[in-house]
């Protein structure tokens, strides 16, 4: 038994394994694009007309509209902050403490946060706000 090979040239390209690697990599592509967080505190600022911008050098304290608090976007707990702002201080460095308060929030957690760092030694506080539309 003799078997016969015959090595013919294809003359037409099958692009059917062609369109199956597209299809799979666009399937993967979707599906890893909806794995994408968003980093940051999801905060609604209280509109304002007179905005300032603020240096990256400066200390912020966010507070949730459930109550959770974040200092320069790691979440803390109220006893902590004392604490944690101290190490943060530097004495003869002008910094301003930023507080990114939900418009929910009552007006007491500013205040009590505006406290808390101006005994461990803050003097320059800013309420950040979004623009008005």
């Amino acid at each position: 038994m003799n078997l016969k090979i015959e090595n013919k040239l294809l003359t037409t390209f099958n692009f059917s394994s062609l369109t199956d690697i597209v299809f799979l990599l666009l399937i993967f592509f979707l599906l890893s694009s909806t794995f994408i967080v968003q980093p940051g505190i999801k905060l609604k600022l209280p509109e304002s007309e007179a905005t300032e911008v603020t240096s990256d050098k400066n200390i912020t304290i966010s507070i949730t509209r459930d109550g959770e608090y974040y200092l320069n976007e790691e979440k803390v707990v109220l006893s902590t902050l004392p604490a944690l702002l101290q190490q943060k201080f530097v004495f003869g460095k002008e910094q301003v403490v930023v507080i990114k308060a939900d418009k929910e929030v009552t007006l007491q957690s500013a205040v009590d946060d505006m406290d808390i760092s101006k005994n461990v030694g803050f003097d320059k506080f800013s309420i950040a706000t979004e623009p008005k539309q």
